[in-house]
């Protein structure tokens, strides 16, 4: 029951995180906060496995983890040296 709660709660903050993206007021806040959904999407998926006892989801999560840090490496250099403005 425990596990269950904790999902939800973790959909619902996943919720004002995406909220907050859309309305950031500079693309540095929406690109932190992309950053916290692929947390939260690690977490999420964690807790299912446990919850699931299913060893093949942590696997998921620890590569969507890979996936999401190098996305946004990526992304916030291409910000860094100006984007589409060059």
């Amino acid at each position: 029951m425990f596990l269950i709660i904790t999902m939800v709660v973790l959909i619902i903050a996943m919720f004002f995180v995406l909220i907050k993206m859309v309305k950031g007021p500079t693309l540095w806040d929406r690109l932190m906060c992309l950053n916290l959904i692929s947390a939260h999407t690690i977490l999420l998926i964690t807790i299912y496995g446990i919850y699931k006892e299913n060893s093949m989801l942590l696997d998921i999560a620890i590569s969507y983890g890979i996936i999401g840090f190098l996305t946004i490496t990526l992304l916030s250099r291409f910000l860094l040296r100006g984007g589409r403005q060059k």
